[in-house]
């Protein structure tokens, strides 16, 4: 019987998920939680045994800071802002701390563990007079043309969660996603501020205007001024809830439920 329930576990899932996403980074440097943006995404997970399971996933983010929201006043003072779509690809291990076996009576549910890699694509934005902005091909921080930061990297990927069985084949998981990114770019905020008669022979106005959009006269924004914060990359989360349908084979009758 116990072998049985060894190869009952074993076998693919196909499902997806629904949540939301938040940022931290340069323009969220107080873990504020109150700009979430929607989330969710496909699941293929391939169970090896009732403890270690393959993943692979694509998602959705969106990713919103605002100065603004800041109880620090230099960061109220410099007043950027962005927003920016998450397209993601993970590649996760996955360890339930509990022996998990679809079907079973007694092993029905686990918390887990998820650590892997992903790639995601993003694309920094600011509102400005009521239009969305590409921040990237601006330049805001003296980038030369030509020499503008990817927007696609490589990143850490992590996940804790709770999975429990609906029916002999349907189950559901609550997650909580964290990723690490490999770039300090995704709020088009990092380094220092550019000297914008520099940047207004190389770049269009508007992007002197994104550069130092502080609200103090004269504004804060002198050349080799700090900008934002090079020494970390930037963050995002998800917070999901998915449903994920079993194609293997399921635990023998006389111990299921």
């Amino acid at each position: 019987m116990l072998l049985w329930q060894l190869h009952a576990q074993r076998g693919p899932e196909v499902g997806g998920w629904l949540g939301v996403s938040n940022y931290f980074g340069d323009l969220n440097t107080r873990y504020d939680l109150g700009l979430p943006g929607p989330a969710g995404g496909v699941l293929l997970r391939y169970n090896f045994n009732e403890r270690l399971a393959w993943r692979l996933s694509g998602n959705y983010g969106m990713a919103r800071g605002n100065d603004a929201r800041s109880d620090n006043y230099y960061e109220r003072t410099r007043n950027l802002m962005f927003r920016s779509s998450l397209l993601e690809v993970a590649g996760q291990l996955e360890f339930n701390f509990l022996p998990y076996i679809h079907g079973s009576y007694e092993n029905f549910f686990s918390p887990y563990l998820a650590a892997g890699l992903q790639y995601t694509h993003f694309r920094p934005r600011a509102l400005y007079e009521g239009t969305w902005y590409d921040l990237q091909p601006l330049g805001t921080e003296g980038q030369l043309p030509g020499d503008e930061y990817r927007l696609s990297t490589f990143g850490v990927s992590t996940a804790f969660g709770l999975k429990f069985d609906l029916s002999y084949r349907w189950s559901m998981n609550l997650e909580v996603g964290i990723r690490k990114l490999f770039t300090d770019y995704l709020d088009d905020v990092s380094t220092t501020y550019p000297d914008p008669l520099v940047l207004a022979s190389q770049r269009d106005p508007l992007a002197v205007i994104l550069s130092d959009r502080s609200t103090t006269d004269p504004k804060i924004g002198d050349p080799g001024r700090q900008r934002g914060d090079s020494r970390s990359t930037d963050n995002y989360t998800f917070l999901g809830i998915g449903l994920v349908y079993y194609f293997g084979q399921v635990a023998c009758p006389s111990i299921s439920r």
